[in-house]
């Protein structure tokens, strides 16, 4: 990067010569101490301001604090900057505006030995960087095993209770890897308001940010600068409390698989927010869900909806840390208990309607129990046995007043309304096989590229992003509220020719 401003130097002579050594000097010393140090050194030096100015993080270092955005704001356009000096240094860019009294030749001077030195420290940074990567990922690992108590302890933070979680996925991911890391320069120091642990595991970055509570928004810029920067596909979960960092690492992955180009980093409460159980009654749908999830625990529950989420059972396995035929197996004994077609689509949807109903109402007061259990005395004194519990519900069927309210009705003619015949006859056939364009093509007896061209058309229509499963679960439904006759691959409009073949 070219230097902005005059490079003349003073006359050289004795008085010159050992102003620019106690200059070096000075800025030594800062540099010993910490890059902080350094900057504000430099500053004070040119009687101006300093800032080092990352690509991803911003002002990394900055001195005074309020020119950091003129620091950053230079970096980027440094010929709207003419007055300032700028050198390269440890993959950022250092930024010097010296007072119109300072000579430009010193200016220069301490630029170039300020960035020098900044390069001395970023290569010591670099020899450790390896030691500290493996301690990260083995922190991680840890959490992940439900050694809490352990790494916080290591971490020395008794406040650190909670954790939001980051899982990057991507071409480019080691080079990120580094320029997240410097741009974050994560410290394990003791009792830190926060602490980043990031490492590569899998094939993919995790960064998990323990705080107390909340985060201040920093981690989340840099990932989506990150992301866009390096063509990246990111996941985010939490904050949630330090023991259910696992629940926070699979959301994580599920959430990820919901991320498109035009939308790198997606939140996991993001995942699966649905626009239609607002507007279901609520007494009913809590009921039917808390009667259908009833033979399920907080476990299965969470296997299930992350399955649901990525919508296949190898990205569920990888998101849960498990193996495919582990989760395969652990779905075939939730059919077995739940006596449902889990391979079913409209089950399928079903479940996750039944997955994102609202928490059921809180129990009776005390007074109310008690006028149950006195009237449930009366009756088995009086000879009649209790009333039997009702039956579970099903999931291959929605209760009466749950989907055919006029509101539902409303919602699903808007999403999939106006699709012409064909193009809803093969969305339908697509998926009630899971989004397999294959099979969905050999019953409908069109093409591959054909059906491709068609779901394009579709998801143009709709405008939604058919690659997410839960829009696709959602789609489903709207299609069976609307459908005025069967959605038959056999009422498929044909013109005839090679591409449209009569059956």
């Amino acid at each position: 990067m070219s230097s902005t401003g005059t490079t003349d130097h003073e006359a050289t002579g004795p008085r010159g010569a050992r102003h620019e050594r106690d200059a070096a000097d000075r800025l030594l010393r800062a540099a010993t101490r910490s890059g902080a140090h350094l900057i504000a050194e430099a500053a004070s030096l040119v009687q101006g301001w300093a800032v080092l100015a990352d690509p991803i993080a911003g002002a990394v270092y900055s001195t005074p604090a309020a020119a950091a955005a003129d620091g950053v704001h230079a970096a980027a356009a440094p010929r709207e900057h003419p007055h300032c000096t700028q050198r390269p240094a440890a993959g950022a860019v250092l930024v010097l505006a010296a007072a119109p009294t300072v000579p430009p030749g010193h200016a220069c001077h301490v630029a170039t030995t300020t960035a020098a030195l900044l390069e001395v420290r970023g290569q010591r940074a670099a020899e450790l960087r390896g030691e500290q990567m493996r301690l990260h990922t083995t922190l991680i690992r840890l959490l992940l095993s439900g050694h809490t108590a352990a790494v916080t302890e290591t971490l020395g933070g008794n406040r650190l209770t909670h954790v939001t979680v980051y899982r990057l996925s991507g071409v480019d991911l080691p080079t990120a890897h580094e320029v997240l890391w410097r741009a974050v320069r994560p410290s394990l120091a003791p009792y830190a308001d926060a602490v980043t642990l990031m490492g590569r595991r899998d094939g993919e970055l995790v960064v998990a940010e323990l705080h107390h509570g909340g985060d201040d928004g920093r981690i989340p810029r840099l990932v989506s600068r990150l992301s866009e920067r390096h063509h990246l596909l990111a996941g985010m979960a939490g904050p949630l409390p330090l023991a259910e960092m696992p629940t926070a690492h699979s959301d994580a992955a599920a959430a990820r698989h919901s991320a498109t180009p035009d939308r790198r980093v997606v939140p996991a409460d993001a995942v699966g927010a649905s626009r239609l159980t607002p507007l279901l009654p609520t007494a009913p749908y809590t009921r039917w869900a808390e009667s259908v999830l009833r033979p399920l625990s907080p476990a299965h529950q969470h296997l299930l909806l992350v399955w649901l989420r990525t919508g296949s059972k190898p990205r569920a396995a990888a998101a849960l840390g498990l193996s495919a035929g582990t989760v395969r197996t652990r779905i075939r004994d939730l059919t077995r208990l739940l006596g449902a077609d889990l391979e079913d689509a409209t089950v399928r949807a079903h479940l996750l309607l039944a997955l994102r109903a609202p928490a059921p109402a809180p129990a009776p007061d005390d007074a109310d129990s008690d006028s149950d259990s006195d009237s449930s005395n009366t009756r088995s004194r009086s000879g009649s046995s209790p009333p039997d519990p009702p039956d579970p519900a099903r999931l291959e069927s929605l209760p009466d007043g749950l989907l055919d309210t006029e509101a539902a009705r409303t919602w699903a003619v808007g999403l999939v309304g106006g699709l012409e015949p064909h193009l809803r006859i093969a969305l339908a056939c697509w998926l009630r096989h899971h989004a397999r364009t294959a099979p969905a093509a050999a019953e409908l007896h069109v093409h591959r590229t054909t059906l491709a061209g068609w779901l394009t058309q579709c998801a143009e229509h709709l405008v939604r992003n058919l690659a997410d499963a839960t829009v696709r679960a959602e789609i489903h439904l709207a299609l069976k509220a609307t459908r005025t006759g069967p959605d038959d691959p056999a009422a498929l409009p044909r013109r005839g020719g090679r591409t449209y073949r009569r059956l």
